[in-house]
């Protein structure tokens, strides 16, 4: 796409800190980190959220992240990372090219707010119902 960030980056238009490149997948260091080493996962055809990426895309990306998580612990001897992907305004997607956020952490650092909240018993019979409607979905 022609005036999306991560595709300027991908085509070299914007800099960036590489960390990892193949056919289907760009790999970088986010300018904006949340922790040492937090790196976005992109891939390389322009795709808006999950709904409009090629599965073969998603599972390229998620291969390579896997590859890049481990390079992360082991450079960075971290304790732990967060495995972000959001799809969507309405959920904070600010960059409308499907990203996923590698988040390197250690112990003591402040907890990230979307990996804590309270835990509130749900309604079983909604849950069931809601599922349901899910599975007959699910192509």
């Amino acid at each position: 796409m022609k005036d999306c960030i991560f595709c300027k980056i991908i085509r070299g238009e914007i800099p960036s800190t590489r960390i990892y490149e193949d056919e289907r997948v760009f790999a970088f260091m986010d300018i904006h980190p949340i922790s040492k080493g937090h790196a976005l996962v992109i891939p390389k055809v322009h795709a808006e959220n999950i709904w409009e990426m090629a599965s073969e895309d998603l599972a390229a990306v998620h291969a390579a992240s896997k590859a890049i998580a481990h390079a992360l612990r082991s450079a960075l001897d971290t304790e732990g990372i967060a495995v972000l992907q959001l799809n969507g305004a309405a959920v904070g997607q600010v960059v409308m090219h499907y990203h996923l956020h590698l988040v390197p952490r250690v112990k003591g650092a402040p907890a990230l707010p979307m990996s804590h909240w309270e835990l509130t018993p749900g309604n079983m019979d909604e849950i069931k119902t809601i599922a349901r409607k899910i599975s007959a979905e699910i192509k």
